[in-house]
């Protein structure tokens, strides 16, 4: 108990200070990188990194208790994107302290946005198996090879990548991870057009792309460890549980907002603003409370089957939220839960299908209607009378993709199983056989 109360002390006395500096430093006309500038150096950016990293060393929890607490100030919030979800932790795991006060530095700051180079078309699931070559060039890493499922490579300005430097090591031991600038000669990305009609994934391709050495994350050969480091932070926040408030601005030299008023984008005291498509586990967290709603509004609330699966999709939020919660009680104790970063995102994943599922029940025929620009959704929703019917069945059609992408849910399951539970691995000479020799993926 004691150790509880010390934690809730020293949890007010941050929010206490946040205030204070949220009351001497929010400016609605300063620009947003200005804004941001202040934010990101003073700590508040990314409060759960490390002290000397730009955070603040802050538990998740705390975390999310920060961004809410600046939304609920009316500021702007940290820069949205994968830089600070997982490059940002991850250089600060791993990168060296110049890596840190550049790279991170800028993430923070929002002058840089990222994306995440790992899968290819035959190495997804089966990461390990990539064939993206980095090969040494005196001061420099040449890199040829292609991605596949490239969130926002469109608006990046660096990637995450990780390519194989030593093809006669060990299937896991011959892998490097890189900081590549996405504004070079050699990098291509082309969208992706998902069966949602939108284009959030890209395919990127590598053609003699150059990565200066000092770009290199955690060592040489090092690269399966630190993607594990990334591909940790990553499940963590799609994850089920608690999200948090703010107001969502992409970071970057593309998306075009640095030099943009702040105050433009500051948060109205009486909304919650709607996270989009690539906001992960949150982007549909609670959803049980507008399929309650709508099975109320058509009648369908009366059906029993529909009533249970209600209470079940209720029912497994709450546990992500206490899953949560229960995480960040063992963390303050200076514990951990093993494979909780897994279960979270399996447990997403059944939100998911659960969502898909139960709203088309509910919706009945109109579940078939779906439009993919906003043109056609206003006359649709016109013809409906259900403005509500695209957060159905844009559910339903993304709700195949938490499945898969992060890692699928098989592969969640064998980390589990193996890492948390002990049991045994399948049997393969992948740790000991030079990749060279390994059969390759189709």
């Amino acid at each position: 108990m004691t150790d509880t109360l010390h934690e809730t002390n020293d949890t007010d006395e941050l929010l206490d200070e946040l205030r204070s500096w949220l009351a001497g430093n929010w400016d609605p006309d300063l620009t947003v990188a200005e804004w941001w500038e202040r934010l990101g150096t003073a700590g508040w950016a990314a409060p759960t990194l490390p002290e000397g990293s730009y955070g603040r060393g802050a538990a998740r929890a705390v975390g999310v208790q920060i961004t809410n607490e600046i939304a609920t100030f009316g500021a702007v919030g940290a820069p949205y994107g994968l830089g600070l979800l997982l490059a940002a932790p991850t250089i600060a795991d791993h990168g060296t302290r110049e890596q840190i006060d550049t790279l991170v530095r800028d993430i923070v700051t929002g002058q840089a946005a990222w994306c995440q180079l790992f899968s290819e078309p035959g190495a997804g699931s089966d990461l390990a198996g990539l064939t993206a070559k980095a090969e040494l060039d005196g001061d420099e890493w040449i890199i040829n090879g292609q991605k596949v499922w490239t969130s926002l490579g469109q608006t990046a300005d660096f990637g995450m990548l990780i390519a194989r430097t030593s093809p006669e090591a060990p299937k896991h031991q011959g892998i490097s991870y890189f900081a590549i600038d996405m504004h070079q000669p050699g990098v291509e990305v082309r969208p992706l057009r998902e069966m949602t009609g939108h284009a959030m994934f890209n395919e990127t391709f590598l053609t003699d792309a150059r990565v200066p050495k000092d770009q290199l994350i955690g060592g040489l050969s090092q690269g399966w460890a630190v993607a594990n480091t990334t591909l940790g932070y990553e499940r963590a926040g799609l994850g089920t549980g608690g999200g948090s408030r703010g107001t969502i601005i992409m970071p970057g030299t593309v998306a075009g907002n640095l030099a943009k008023r702040v105050g433009d984008f500051a948060p109205k005291s009486d909304s919650r603003p709607k996270k989009p498509m690539e906001s992960g586990g949150d982007r549909l967290a609670r959803r049980d409370d507008l399929l309650t709603g709508l099975a109320r509004g058509n009648g369908t609330i009366t059906d029993p089957l529909i009533r249970q699966d209600l209470v079940r999709l209720y029912t497994l939020n709450e546990l992500g939220r206490l899953n949560s919660e229960r995480l960040k009680a063992t963390r303050a104790a200076g514990g951990d839960i093993p494979g909780m970063a897994n279960i979270s995102k399996l447990s997403m994943s059944a939100v998911m299908r659960l969502t898909r599922d139960l709203g088309l029940r509910i919706v009945g025929a109109q579940g078939m209607l779906h439009a993919y620009d906003a043109r056609d959704q206003a006359t649709l929703n016109e013809a409906t009378g259900n403005p509500f019917l695209p957060g159905v069945t844009g559910s339903a059609l993304y709700a195949q993709a938490p499945s898969i992408y992060g890692g699928t849910d098989q592969v969640q399951r064998n980390i589990i199983g193996e890492r948390v539970l002990g049991l045994p691995k399948e049997p393969g000479n992948d740790k000991d056989l030079p990749f060279s020799q390994l059969l390759k993926n189709g």
